[in-house]
């Protein structure tokens, strides 16, 4: 049989006649998290309309589709979900900020008299990113926290208080591995253990730490037990 014939011939010489093809139109872009690339990079965000082709030319529509997200570098096309995850640059301000509230949660419960818990929560919150973080700073801090809310030191975690961990943690926790939840939680832990044995109102802020943060109660437990063992 010559090549071209049969039904794989009529097959190819149909691929080549009759076809589909896409126009994408940008209707939107920024910056995001490439998958394929690993790395922040820019975007559009497409939709497109189909048509069927005949000798390449589009003769005939086939609907919408889309809208998909194609990266300026790699040109690869993604769904918009892509876009939910945060830019390297964003993901690392959020866990700053994060290592920062959650710090000032736990001075708050413990109150700012103790310059050792005041030392430890500067270093940890300038090792997060706040390179010039004073001692100083995070007392103004609280003590203006307090102020604001009306909230007593060492009481338990208070209704504005709460609110302010889960709106720093909660946007975070879904892009941590769980190592890097439960670092967070222990860090808070160890600037509460460092002037002493936890008081009744750290261990309910670090219990608000760790549920905004998707810990079960558990494994808080457990994890606030092992910060008062040394390493």
């Amino acid at each position: 049989m010559l090549p071209g014939r049969g039904r794989n011939g009529q097959a190819v010489r149909a691929a080549r006649l009759l076809g589909t093809r896409t126009a994408w139109t940008p209707v939107g872009d920024g910056e995001f998290f490439c998958p394929g690339c690993g790395g922040d990079r820019n975007y559009q965000r497409l939709t497109g309309r189909r048509r069927f082709t005949l000798l390449g030319m589009p003769v005939l529509p086939r609907g919408e589709t889309g809208p998909v997200v194609e990266c300026a570098a790699c040109k690869r096309h993604f769904g918009t979900d892509v876009l939910d995850h945060p830019t390297t640059t964003r993901f690392s301000a959020m866990l700053r900020d994060a290592v920062h509230t959650v710090a000032l949660a736990v001075l708050a419960a413990g109150g700012t008299c103790s310059r050792t818990a005041l030392e430890a929560a500067a270093c940890t919150v300038r090792a997060a990113g706040f390179d010039d973080c004073t001692e100083d700073q995070l007392g103004a801090l609280v003590e203006a926290l307090a102020a604001d809310t009306g909230r007593v030191f060492g009481e338990p975690c208070g209704a504005g208080l709460a609110i302010e961990l889960h709106e720093a943690l909660d946007p975070l926790a879904p892009h941590l591995a769980p190592a890097g939840r439960e670092s967070i939680l222990l860090q808070g832990a160890r600037i509460a253990l460092v002037d002493g044995p936890y008081t009744p109102a750290e261990r309910d802020a670090l219990a608000t730490v760790g549920a905004a943060l998707t810990i079960c109660a558990d494994d808080v437990t457990r994890l606030l037990a092992a910060a008062r063992t040394p390493s």
